[in-house]
């Protein structure tokens, strides 16, 4: 299925850049600090319906599916602009 190695994909991206970061944290200022709390809390979600749509495989999952990926590219802007602001 393409969308689920699609979102196989973007989670190992996401999980790099994730563990990334965390290891600047300390070096973060107050806004990019928020910006990466909201990030945790999306990033929790993004993998829960990722797992839960890898175990379902149903053809009402592409519209979750779809949603999900969606989350998993602001992630993906989220954690450049963290990026930027170290």
């Amino acid at each position: 299925m393409d969308l689920r190695h699609d979102l196989e994909k973007l989670a190992e991206s996401l999980k790099q850049q994730r563990d990334e970061l965390q290891l600047k944290m300390h070096l973060l200022n107050l806004e990019a600090r928020d910006e990466w709390e909201k990030a945790e809390q999306n990033w929790q979600y993004f993998q829960n319906k990722a797992e839960e749509l890898g175990k379902a495989g149903t053809a009402a999952s592409n519209d979750v599916g779809a949603a999900v990926k969606l989350l998993g590219e602001e992630l993906r802007r989220a954690y450049e602009r963290v990026r930027k602001s170290l």
